[in-house]
């Protein structure tokens, strides 16, 4: 273990870290890979990450009808499961992640109309 003291915006933390070897370094799955590119954004109102993180589960399709409200789909970000829910009652026009994906604060991750 190493341990590391870190500041962020002012706020210092301490930080331990574990060491490992090469041999012990997984690789990523490839469905962790998100199509963020690859799927064009439908019609409608898009529904953004609001945080960095990994999506745990996807509860919508293209072509479903949700309510305000509804949850779209999971985001764990800092060990917390966060509940992405619609902004407004209407049709999913794309989905443009997929479980395990990571995204970024601000991807697209799917369109209401």
């Amino acid at each position: 273990m190493r341990n590391y003291r870190v500041n962020v915006n002012g706020t210092e933390y301490e930080v331990a870290v574990e060491e490992i070897s090469a041999s012990e370094v997984k690789s990523a799955p490839k469905a962790a890979e998100a199509p963020k590119a690859a799927a064009p954004a439908g019609a409608g109102e898009k529904v953004t990450a609001p945080m960095p993180g990994n999506i745990l589960s996807v509860n919508v399709a293209a072509g479903q009808t949700v309510k305000s409200g509804d949850v779209l789909m999971i985001l764990e970000a800092m060990k917390m499961e966060n509940e992405i829910m619609a902004p407004k009652a209407g049709k999913v026009t794309s989905v443009t992640v997929a479980k395990g994906a990571t995204v970024a604060t601000g991807d697209v991750l799917c369109t209401i109309e």
